[in-house]
Parts: structure tokens; C-alpha cells; sequence
């Protein structure tokens, strides 16, 4: 929550508050259904966070502490951790686990104004620990433990957690959100934690990191025993049997052939059981996710986030060269998105107004008009490393033939300024203002193709703010698909589709039905967006 005005912050610690007490007889609804399984050797029994089966060696959590002089104030400390959670939330911001950094930023940014000194900063994170002891905002905790951590980094005092280098299941009281990344890069098979709840923020993140993971009694644990983690049926088991152990392992090699088969398939054209074939192209955010995109399969970039260079300080015009150079390299086929910040998206040296509505104020394309020496140097920049390279360059948050009109000539000028040849460059819109669904006659006229936003595009036709804590956009309704067919009916150009709708199960046949060719999904979707469209 954000809360602005002369007395904002007591009106969010009311709504904490009253939060905190109108939740206290609620009921978490459990939306994993539990798998039946039996089991010979001893067992006990957990709530599921994420689903799967792991077996390896019991491994409990431990950590050392280090102290060194960084040099900084508390207040630059403050700072370097909100840019640090800013990052990430833009970083990953089409990810539907995002808005954790977001609203842990928006709580950092709280608790600062409330102190201006690391003891009061502690002595306040304390406070919240004792007040949110035993409510049903417990698992809030963590949070605050995280903001604590981030801060007392850039103070010195870092927290190194040891992992074995070998497969194990974890076992710890709790996790903090910042730790699961790391986790991510150990050979960790499963995990079992005491004492959180499968809405924490851990919860969401181990889910999608997509290991799997149960909320269960560790202190029966034995350390470097082997278990099994059946997070199908929400069961460990303590003391497996070899049959216990042959069939958690039959589990595993069925998982395991599944995945490897969407693998294995991952460079393969995706085509149709009547023959159609479909580009899956994908949605790369920097030089390591262009990288992995070519690993898992992709046929090119289907949107490349430019924000990535645009975080704490200006990139200089180099350093944005240097970089689409090496993204460059790996695609013959590749669509670059101009920067697209505003709305929930800012940045520390792009001043913009103070906005009732960000969101339907300055924001992507309407950069070239408050900030065109920024788009002056990053279409520079891109032009330059396209070299000879054929590319699609995609303007954001159209609304207007105008707007686009005035891009491309913005664009196209650029080019002439510094003697460019962009002769092989193709000019287009992002579709996710509603008002291009009225005037696709007249961009027909003018654009090279068309990119479909299903995010924002959702958000405007709702009018449901992406972001909102509580209000959600049905990414299914038929209403979305109604405005899909009318851009595919009308347009006479190119479509493609580069929202989260393009990787969702459900809606991949529904999409295809309607005529769509080109999907762009994010790196870890690429082979199994494949697969489905394999089975349609």
C-alpha cells in the first residue's frame, strides 16, 4: 500500500491495523490439491508450496556473518538497497512475481521516513517483528528481515549461507525472498521450511523457481539422511524403504521424461498437428537472458526490455552499443522495444511530473516529447549496432498515427544526424492502447508490424491497473480475445504476441484458432510453449 498526503503515514499504520484485526478469523483457502500416496517407511505430513518430489540428503540451513567497511552512510545504504529492489522489480516486471520487489521497496521507503539512523531503523524492524508475532501477517516478518539484511550490506555486515555442492533437500526455520536466488544456482532438490505460509513471498518465489517444496515440522529431521519430499501428496518421508525409494524415483524419471522431451524438442520447429507452423520467439530483458534464449530454443527476439541499461545511473551512449552488440549476436530475427518507463516504472535521473494517473500519463512513446535527448542517443545507439542487421525497432504506448508518425520521423532524423544508414531498419507499434483497435485502417497505412501487449492491453480495456494490490485482470476473457481478433482481422501487416498470454496453456490454442503465427515468451517457456503448440 501507498498512502500520500499530509498524514500518510498514519493513515497506513491504520490500515495496518485494521488489516491486521479484520484478519485475524480468516481462513488461508489451500489451492494445491493434495495427491493420494502411500508410503511403508515413516512419514510426516506438510502443506504443499510447491509442487514436485525431490530425494536427497537432509541439509539444514546454516550461514556466516562478515563485516566489512563499505564506506557508506546509513542513508546511502538506504538508497543503494531501494535502487537494488527497484532493479529487480523492472528486471523481472512482465513476471507475475515482481510486485514482491516493488512492495518491499514501497516498505523500505516507509520505514525511512520514520528513521535517520541504522539503530533506529533496527529498533523500528524489531518493533514491526513483535507486532506482527502471531497475527495472521506473520509471514510479513521475513520481509522486514530481508530490508534489514539488504540494508546491513551495503553497511559491511553481509550474510553468507553455505550450500553443498552435491544434491540436498533443505531444511530451515524460514527463508528470506533475497535468498532464494541464490538458491536457485546450488544443486538444491527440495526444500522444507518450518515456519512460513504458502502466501509468503518465499512461498511465490520457490514456486516459481519451481522447486519443490513443503511447510513441515524440520525438527524431526535427521541432517545428511536421505528423504523424500513428495510435495504431490504434501508428505516427507523420514525413513524410506527401498520400495518408498524406487517409487519416489519412477515419480521423478516420469517428471523428468516430460521435461526432457519439451527439451530435447526445444530446437525444433513448433508446429501444428495440421501442419501450421508457429515462431516462438522470445522476450529477453539483457545480454545473459539473449543468451539463454538461444540455449532454450528461441527462434529470435520477439521483445528486447531496453530498461535493463537504464537503472541507476544513465548508460553512456557506449555502453548501450556495447551491449545491443552482444545481444545482437546471438538472433538473426529481433524486435527492440525504445525505453518504456513511466507508469510504475521510474527512474532516478528522468524527472517526470508529479501524476494523479501515471499510468495514462508520461510514459513510452511520449518520451520522445519530454526527453528526446534520452531517445535521441538510444535510437543512436541502436542503429549503430544493428550495423547491417536487418531489425525491427517497436514503440510503445501508442495511441495515435500521429505519435507514431512523429516517432519514426524522430527516428529517422536521428539517423541522418549522425549519418546512419538505417535503410534495413522496420518501424512499429506495440498494440496495447485501446484506441489502435479504431484506427488500424490508418496504421495499416504507415507501420511495418504490430506487437500485442496482452499485459497493458488488459489493463486498458479493464481499466484495472496492472499493479493493483487486490483488483486482477481475467488474462482469459473473452473480451481480451474479442480485441485480439479484431487486430488480427484488420491488420494487414505482421502480428505478433509478446504478453504473459502468449506462454499461458489455456489461451495458446484459443490464440492460434484465431490466426496468430508469432508468440514471444520469456526464456524459460520456450520449449514447453513448443510442446503446446505441438498438441493443438
Amino acid at each position: 500500500m501507498t498512502c500520500q498526503g499530509k498524514q500518510a503515514e498514519k493513515a497506513l499504520e491504520a490500515l495496518m491495523h485494521t488489516f491486521t484485526a479484520l484478519m485475524q478469523e480468516d481462513k488461508e483457502v489451500k489451492t494445491v490439491q493434495k495427491e493420494e500416496a502411500f508410503y511403508e517407511g515413516g512419514f510426516i505430513e506438510g502443506d504443499i508450496i510447491s509442487d514436485g518430489i525431490a530425494v536427497a540428503p537432509a541439509y539444514r540451513y546454516k550461514e556466516t556473518m562478515v563485516q566489512k567497511d563499505s564506506g557508506l552512510t546509513f542513508q546511502e545504504a538506504v538508497n543503494k538497497s531501494l535502487d537494488e529492489l527497484e532493479t529487480l522489480y523492472t528486471s523481472q516486471q512482465r513476471n507475475s512475481d515482481s510486485g514482491i520487489y516493488l512492495a518491499q521497496k514501497e516498505l523500505l521507503s516507509s520505514l525511512q521516513t520514520k528513521t535517520h539512523t541504522f539503530q533506529d531503523f533496527k529498533m523500528l524492524i524489531e518493533q514491526s517483528f513483535s507486532e506482527l508475532s502471531g497475527t495472521k501477517l506473520e509471514a510479513k516478518i521475513s520481509d522486514y528481515k530481508d530490508l534489514l539484511q539488504r540494508v546491513e550490506k551495503h553497511l559491511g555486515l553481509e550474510i553468507e549461507a553455505h550450500f553443498p555442492d552435491k544434491p540436498f533437500i533443505l531444511l530451515a526455520d524460514d527463508l528470506l525472498p533475497s535468498q532464494i536466488e541464490q538458491l536457485t544456482r546450488t544443486p538444491v532438490a527440495g526444500v522444507i521450511l518450518k515456519e512460513t505460509s504458502v502466501n509468503s513471498h518465499v512461498a511465490i518465489l520457490l514456486r516459481g523457481a519451481g522447486i519443490p517444496s513443503l511447510i513441515a515440522d524440520t525438527s524431526l529431521l535427521t541432517e545428511e539422511t536421505n528423504i523424500i519430499v513428495d510435495a504431490y501428496s504434501g508428505m516427507v518421508v523420514i525413513s524410506p524403504t527401498q520400495a518408498d525409494l524406487g517409487k519416489a524415483q519412477n515419480r521423478l524419471e516420469k517428471d523428468a521424461r516430460q521435461k526432457a522431451l519439451a527439451s530435447e524438442k526445444r530446437f525444433d520447429s513448433a508446429q501444428t498437428k495440421k501442419g501450421k507452423r508457429i515462431k516462438v520467439l522470445a522476450n529477453v530483458t539483457d545480454v545473459n537472458s539473449a543468451r539463454n534464449s538461444k540455449e532454450e530454443g528461441a527462434q529470435g527476439i520477439g521483445l528486447l526490455r531496453t530498461e535493463f541499461l537504464f537503472k541507476e545511473e544513465k548508460p553512456s551512449f557506449a555502453m548501450q552499443v556495447k551491449a545491443y552488440e552482444k545481444i545482437f549476436a546471438h538472433f538473426d530475427d529481433i524486435t527492440v522495444r525504445t525505453l518504456d518507463v513511466g507508469g510504475d516504472k521510474a527512474l532516478p535521473y528522468i524527472r517526470l511530473p508529479k501524476e494523479n494517473n501515471p499510468f495514462l500519463g508520461i510514459r513510452g512513446i511520449r518520451l520522445f516529447q519530454s526527453h528526446p535527448e534520452i531517445m535521441e542517443e538510444q535510437l543512436h545507439a541502436i542503429f549503430t549496432a544493428a550495423k547491417s542487421k536487418p531489425l525491427k525497432v517497436m514503440f510503445p504506448m501508442v495511441s495515435s498515427v500521429a505519435e507514431f508518425q512523429e516517432a519514426k520521423a524522430f527516428a529517422k532524423a536521428t539517423a541522418k544526424k549522425y549519418q546512419v544508414d538505417i535503410s534495413q531498419i522496420h518501424f512499429g507499434i506495440m498494440v496495447e492502447v485501446p484506441s489502435v483497435l479504431f484506427s488500424l485502417d490508418a496504421f495499416n497505412e504507415v507501420v511495418d508490424f504490430y506487437s500485442i501487449g496482452t499485459n497493458d492491453l488488459g489493463q486498458y480495456l479493464f481499466a484495472i491497473e496492472r499493479t493493483h494490490p487486490t483488483l486482477k485482470v481475467d488474462e482469459t476473457s473473452s473480451v481480451l480475445f474479442d480485441a485480439i481478433d479484431t487486430i488480427i482481422k484488420k491488420a494487414v501487416k505482421p502480428v505478433s504476441i509478446c504478453g504473459e498470454l502468449a506462454s499461458n496453456k489455456q489461451a495458446i490454442p484459443k490464440l492460434l484458432a484465431l490466426g496468430i503465427e508469432t508468440l514471444s515468451v520469456s526464456p524459460k517457456s520456450i520449449a514447453q510453449t513448443k510442446e503446446e503448440i505441438r498438441n493443438v
